[in-house]
Formats: C-alpha cells, structure tokens, sequence
C-alpha cells in the first residue's frame, strides 16, 4: 500500500546562490511511502503511517537550508527511514519554483525513489 501526501508547500532558502539562500522561495513536495498492505486494516493509526507525522518529518528538513535539492531530497528520505520502521520503499518529487536560470522557468524539479 502507498501512502501519499502531495502538494506540501514550502517557503524555503535553498539554493547555490547567494540570493536563493537570503531571498527564499516556494517549494512543493509531493510525497509516497510504501507499507505494508495491512497497515490500518484494524482502524489503529498505530498500525500504519500518521500524515502528521509524516509532514513533520519534511518539515523539519525543509528548515535546513541546503545548497542542492538532490541533497534535500535524500535528506528527507533518511528521515522517514530513521523515524518510521514500517516503511518499505519512499518516492519523493521535490520542486523549486522560479529558479535562477536566467529565464522563464516555472519549476526546477527531481524525481528520487529510495
């Protein structure tokens, strides 16, 4: 079974460059954990994921500031890993809006499945 939590959003200082890091800007994080298929069946929240516990863990991570995405990413999945003993497999979509590219671009993104 997966888990899903999407659409989180951040505002954020990520970023190589100077002005991403005193600036800031929107992140999205779209979210998918695996556990095992009867997780919940008894109507316990202890037998499954909590989503709060869940958003927490991104959140607490989103604060730290980190110079690559990639970086954040993996950041956010040994978080879940180390706080969450019932999760069997994690897929991120982490984006970043507006990036500094010298042109339009809406979104930055990375796709990371561990």
């Amino acid at each position: 079974m997966e888990i899903l939590l999407e659409g989180m959003e951040f505002y954020a200082f990520h970023g190589v460059m100077d002005e991403e890091s005193k600036i800031g800007g929107k992140y999205v994080v779209n979210l998918s954990v695996t556990v095992p298929d009867d997780s919940g069946a008894e109507d316990d929240i202890r037998t499954t994921v909590n989503y709060q516990t869940l958003y927490d863990i991104v959140r607490k991570e989103m604060r730290e500031n980190r110079k690559l995405i990639e970086n954040l990413a993996s950041r956010i999945i040994h978080a879940i890993y180390e706080n969450l003993e019932n999760v069997t497999n994690v897929k991120i979509h982490l984006y970043k809006y507006n990036p500094p590219v010298g042109g339009k671009v809406e979104r930055a993104g990375i796709y990371l499945c561990k």
